[in-house]
């Protein structure tokens, strides 16, 4: 991706190999996973936005696609939370396994259907420090809740009522140190000006939080 100095990935899932896009600044001590939203990939305009804003901080950034071309092309698979996960979580596990990112404090960034797959793989994985969902769908995440035991930032737009409704219901469910922030005159995709930015603020506050190395202080 132009403007950054990351590598391209292909992690194998089972019989697919899931195309990523891996970005480590020198001296990073985190590591973000990216969950994209439904009908979306890792060329997502708006995450990439925010990687890149994370990765000015020194956080190291993955985006990579939850589904293949192939699998993207059957509008079930998209909204298929349990599938998601799984994927996620399969990819955490590769991480792990890499010598590159092994040591690395680990954050998930979800969007959308996205986010719902974030909170539900960080619900199974203790090792998950922080996630941060925006304009999620914790609804589809609500069983799980429950068993989240990172720090959890809810970001959702101030004119995407709906979700807001669904992200303080969410927020009631959560056990975790979590909190809901409102993003003034945002819709649901961020596209208004100054929105986005604001979300990448946000979640690099709640990172560099967070994601701190432990003993750092």
């Amino acid at each position: 991706m132009e403007g950054t100095q990351g590598v391209e990935v292909r992690i194998p899932v089972g019989r697919v190999g899931l195309e990523g896009w891996l970005d480590l600044p020198a001296g990073a001590h985190s590591l973000v996973v990216f969950a994209h939203g439904s009908g979306s990939s890792r060329f997502s305009v708006r995450n990439t936005m925010v990687a890149r804003h994370l990765g000015r901080l020194g956080l190291g950034t993955l985006l990579f696609d939850l589904l293949t071309a192939l699998e993207d092309r059957d509008l079930s698979k998209r909204f298929d939370i349990g599938l998601l996960t799984d994927r996620l979580v399969s990819v955490t596990r590769w991480l792990q396994g890499d010598a590159r990112v092994s040591v690395l404090r680990l954050g998930y960034f979800g969007a959308s259907t996205g986010a719902a797959a974030a909170l539900r793989a960080a619900a199974r994985l203790p090792e998950v420090a922080a996630v941060v969902s925006r304009g999620g769908r914790p609804d589809l995440a609500m069983e799980d809740l429950h068993r989240i035991s990172c720090p959890v930032l809810l970001l959702v737009g101030g004119r995407d009522t709906e979700v807001i409704r669904l992200n303080r219901e969410a927020l009631s469910r959560m056990p975790s140190p979590c909190r809901l922030r409102i993003v003034s005159g945002a819709g649901h995709l961020f596209e208004e000006p100054g929105a986005l930015e604001e979300v990448g603020r946000l979640a690099g506050d709640w990172f560099m939080t967070h994601l701190e190395p432990v003993g750092s202080h």
